[in-house]
């Protein structure tokens, strides 16, 4: 129990020094979110069912998105339900991919793969990058987070696209709403 409180500490002064990325929110709000975060991944961290690590959690004045590669409709199913059971989430957005574990070659490549993504939307004109999370799985790259606009979620679909290596994109970006 002592390694989930020093993990959402960490987590929390992570995600502060973040600031910029949040700029359109109250200090309270990204606080709030913060620790929404936060709480989600250490109840997926303690949840025999999910695998936190292949699950990301974006929140973004109380919405919530999870996003990711899980194996089953179970664990995402389970990780919608601990999303939903923390306090102060208005929504849970679930927009975890199923896909099977693949062999050790093939995350190596999904790795390559995923870090020419990110560089392809750093240098991409009217995309914020640090909005977007990039996972990758078997050629399969999801685009996930809070974009300001249908435009920019649009663009970064296509710029991941143009990136050789990508067999598919699961662009599931979220639109922020004001």
């Amino acid at each position: 129990m002592k390694s989930i409180h020093w993990l959402l500490a960490a987590f929390l002064a992570t995600t502060l020094l973040a600031g910029p990325v949040y700029a359109a929110k109250s200090a309270g709000t990204v606080l709030d979110d913060n620790t929404i975060n936060a709480t989600i991944k250490a109840d997926l961290i303690g949840n025999k069912t999910t695998k936190a690590h292949r699950i990301n959690v974006e929140t973004y004045k109380g919405i919530v998105q999870l996003s990711g590669f899980v194996a089953t409709q179970a664990e995402k199913d389970e990780a919608g339900k601990v999303a939903n059971a923390v306090e102060g989430v208005k929504e849970v957005r679930n927009s975890i991919a199923l896909g099977p574990d693949t062999p050790f070659g093939q995350k190596l490549d999904d790795s390559v793969t995923t870090g020419k993504v990110k560089a392809a939307l750093i240098d991409a004109k009217d995309v914020k990058s640090g909005n977007i999370n990039v996972e990758t799985r078997a050629g399969v790259v999801q685009l996930s987070g809070f974009v300001p606009s249908t435009a920019m979620r649009d663009k970064a679909g296509v710029v991941a696209a143009s990136v050789d290596g990508v067999k598919q994109i699961d662009n599931v970006l979220q639109i922020k709403s004001d």
